[in-house]
């Protein structure tokens, strides 16, 4: 990690446990470690569209990343292809209910897409709750942590829409960035 990028994953952890502590009750260090580092991670774009398909294409779409996931009728080879798949569904559909949830109406009537019948906070809800249930190997440690993220999926949302409005009040350069990226 960079000095640059350890720097802003401590400015979003500061600005995430704040709000999920003291505005909506969430007193779980791991969950806000985790929110932040996602928020950390998604400034990047590429982390955004990380999930591509066989044919090597980025997906954008939640639908087509369901489709992806899915070990038995899906395109997903193994079952750790589905936990990696359902994470970043999960971790997406955080990120764009909380920071942009703006965005997600825009884009279903802008696009042609799969994801226009899917319930975002409903997906990303199941989404961790699948990947908590995968507890064996080297995932045992992180499931409870999962478990969490699904069990509380709609206080982070509240809690990421807070931090959004915070960094907007504060015309936070990150803010314009990620706005031209979502357009």
């Amino acid at each position: 990690m960079t000095s640059e990028s350890h720097s802003l994953e401590s400015f979003f952890l500061d600005l995430v446990e704040r709000h999920y502590s003291h505005d909506i009750g969430l007193r779980d260090p791991q969950v806000t470690d985790y929110v932040a580092t996602l928020l950390t991670e998604f400034c990047q774009t590429d982390q955004l569209c990380k999930i591509r398909d066989a044919s090597g294409r980025p997906l954008h779409d939640v639908g087509e990343m369901l489709l992806e996931s899915d070990p038995i009728f899906g395109r997903a080879a193994s079952f750790d292809r589905e936990r990696q798949v359902r994470k970043h569904i999960g971790d997406y559909t955080l990120f764009f209910t909380g920071m942009y949830p703006e965005s997600v109406n825009r884009w279903r009537l802008r696009r042609n897409r799969m994801e226009t019948f899917i319930d975002f906070v409903k997906t990303g809800k199941e989404s961790y709750h699948i990947v908590s249930k995968f507890e064996i190997f080297e995932y045992q440690k992180v499931a409870p942590l999962f478990q969490k993220l699904s069990s509380h999926f709609e206080e982070c949302v509240h809690g990421l829409n807070m931090v959004k409005n915070e960094l907007a009040e504060m015309q936070h350069p990150i803010m314009r960035r990620t706005d031209d990226l979502i357009m």
